[in-house]
């Protein structure tokens, strides 16, 4: 017999159920039974190295440090691609090797365009 479908989430129900209880438990026992002192300011100050800290903690950076590093994550999850299309690729040869062949040959194509755009407009260049 078939059960309903939301009978089928009652395990995902109690995972999240448990999750929050026992997040909360040890929330409640740390209140509990840690310890209690004065909180200073000295106390509250973050620790460095035993000096005091010097200037403000949050700098900026510029937005070209941004950009550098969103086009590495960009190129860097495609190339992640590679080898599970690989793998893919060396079982799949027999049946339609030339179409998975072409399908990553334009994938390279339209990442090698974006590099060379990226390139054109300065991108990875820090000093403008």
């Amino acid at each position: 017999m078939e059960q309903p479908e939301l009978a089928q989430y009652l395990g995902v129900l109690f995972f999240h159920l448990n999750a929050a209880a026992t997040t909360g438990g040890m929330l409640v026992l740390s209140v509990l039974l840690g310890k209690r002192g004065a909180r200073t300011p000295l106390k509250d100050t973050p620790y460095e190295c035993g000096m005091e800290p010097v200037g403000h903690g949050m700098i900026r950076f510029g937005i070209k440090f941004y950009r550098v590093a969103m086009l590495f994550l960009l190129f860097d999850v495609a190339v992640v691609f590679l080898y599970p299309w690989a793998v893919a690729y060396k079982e799949m040869l027999p049946i339609s090797g030339a179409a998975l062949l072409w399908a990553m040959l334009a994938f390279i194509g339209i990442l090698t365009v974006g590099y060379l755009y990226a390139l054109k407009q300065k991108a990875f260049t820090w000093h403008y």
